[in-house]
C-alpha cells in the first residue's frame, strides 16, 4: 500500500542534514545508510550513498531516473545461485 500524498515522502531527517553537508563541503564521499524505506528525493542526486544490505554497504550513486524510489530497492539483501538440481541449465 503506498503512503498518503499529503503525508509526502519519507526520509530519515539525518539523511537530509548529511546529504545537506556534504553538498556544503563539496565532497563526494559515500554517506552509509541503515534507512532502505527512505525515498530518494531530487537533493539527493548525484551524491553517492552506501546502503546496507544486512552485510555490507553496497555503494549507490543517485541519478535522475531514481528519484522516487527507495533506497532498499538498489541494494538487493538475497542472491540467486540456481536451483540445485537444475543439470540441464548448467550444460547449455
Amino acid at each position: 500500500m503506498a503512503r498518503s500524498v499529503w503525508k509526502g515522502p519519507f526520509v530519515d531527517q539525518y539523511l537530509l542534514t548529511k546529504a545537506e553537508n556534504q553538498r556544503a563541503a563539496g565532497r563526494n564521499d559515500v554517506i552509509r545508510t541503515w534507512s532502505r524505506r527512505s525515498t530518494i528525493l531530487p537533493q539527493f542526486v548525484g551524491l553517492t550513498f552506501g546502503v546496507y544490505n544486512g552485510q555490507k554497504f553496497i555503494p549507490v550513486l543517485v541519478t535522475e531516473n531514481m528519484v522516487g524510489h527507495k533506497f532498499g530497492e538498489f541494494s538487493p539483501t538475497r542472491t540467486y545461485a540456481g536451483h540445485s538440481g537444475d543439470k540441464k541449465a548448467s550444460r547449455v
